[in-house]
């Protein structure tokens, strides 16, 4: 059994101040105010139509991010309605295979210290979990039936498509203080990644 960390990768290429441009042109058409268009406009047009809370513009414009992050970290994250999901799919990964390293791969809980008790549990119950995985594909069962016994802690890849709005409605939720410790960290990274690339809009 190995253990990573969760990782968040930008697949697109952005370019932040062409979408706040795209989104000025879209947004104006509501005033029919084009003509007020200049080549510094959009960031105080959009900044205005967020202010008045009108963000249906924003879902004109979209980001694709790569996620790895564990299973139970995605089962939250798929019920973001508005979005496009692509999956590593346990039915058809075979982590006996030899491209996975004929292991299981689990994302290391960041809540527990190296020292704690509760790790070495946790580190014990996944090798298990291995053990009763290879041991079904031993005897026969399918990746897809074996996957039973595979832990919510299993690496996974997810490449998600969000309209901006969405991401900020994803932000809000995940960022709070109450919200998961895993999913809060992922959305951390989020946050950093999208302020990074489209600052007004991210920045708060």
């Amino acid at each position: 059994m190995r253990e990573v960390s969760f990782a968040v990768i930008l697949e697109d290429e952005i370019d932040g101040a062409a979408m706040l441009r795209r989104l000025e042109r879209a947004g104006r058409t509501c005033y029919k105010s084009e003509e007020r268009i200049t080549e510094n406009s959009a960031p105080r047009f959009v900044a205005m139509l967020l202010n008045h809370g009108h963000e249906s513009v924003l879902e004109h414009e979209k980001v694709t991010l790569r996620i790895i992050c564990d299973r139970g970290v995605t089962h939250e994250l798929v019920r973001h309605r508005i979005g496009s999901y692509s999956q590593e799919s346990t039915r058809y990964c075979n982590y006996a295979g030899e491209r996975f390293g004929r292991e299981i791969t689990c994302i290391r809980p960041t809540f527990w210290e190296d020292c704690d008790q509760r790790l070495v549990l946790w580190r014990q119950s996944m090798r298990e979990a291995e053990l009763a995985y290879f041991a079904l594909l031993d005897a026969g069962a399918t990746p897809q039936e074996a996957r039973s016994v595979l832990p919510n802690s299993l690496k996974t890849e997810i490449v998600v498509t969000f309209n901006l709005r969405e991401w900020w409605h994803f932000l809000r939720l995940r960022l709070a203080p109450t919200a998961h410790p895993q999913i809060r960290e992922v959305a951390v990274e989020i946050q950093r990644i999208l302020r990074e690339n489209i600052p007004m809009i991210f920045d708060d």
